[in-house]
């Protein structure tokens, strides 16, 4: 019955690790899979303790770091929230300049300023340069691209 709360400690870790997707949390429901193991094959407590602290030690220092950069090189580069809108298109809804602005940018209204010196008419279409806080950093030229990634 003691590898049934083995199994549970490897489900419960596995299920943390679902959530913060850093690598620890499997590589101690690996130690504790070897303790469940060693219940099964009969093995006193103490030596199901001792599976559990050398596995998940061995894996955190031994499996872990290459598991983490074979993860990072192929884990595709998504942009999210603000790095997500540079570089896409929006309409003037209010003059921009220096001052200040607005734009309609991804179906939402944002506060605007130009990126140069000019103050940019309304209904004209503009791209974002950056995203300052809250305002979008307008620019008239569209940016350079390369590879698909916005510059």
């Amino acid at each position: 019955m003691g590898w049934l709360w083995w199994l549970g400690a490897v489900l419960v870790l596995v299920v943390v690790e679902m959530l913060t997707v850093d690598l620890i949390f499997l590589m101690l429901a690996g130690g504790a899979f070897a303790a469940m193991v060693a219940h099964l094959a009969g093995a006193e407590l103490w030596v199901q303790v001792l599976a559990f602290a050398v596995t998940s030690v061995v894996l955190l220092f031994a499996v872990r770091p290459g598991a983490k950069r074979w993860m990072q090189r192929h884990t595709p580069t998504t942009l999210t929230n603000a790095e997500a809108l540079v570089g896409r298109e929006a309409v003037v809804l209010h003059d921009v300049s220096l001052q200040g602005g607005r734009i309609k940018l991804a179906g939402e209204v944002w506060t605007a300023r130009a990126k140069d010196n000019v103050v940019i008419r309304e209904d004209s279409t503009v791209y974002v340069y950056k995203i300052d806080g809250a305002i979008a950093i307008v620019d008239e030229v569209p940016p350079i691209t390369t590879g698909g990634a916005h510059a």
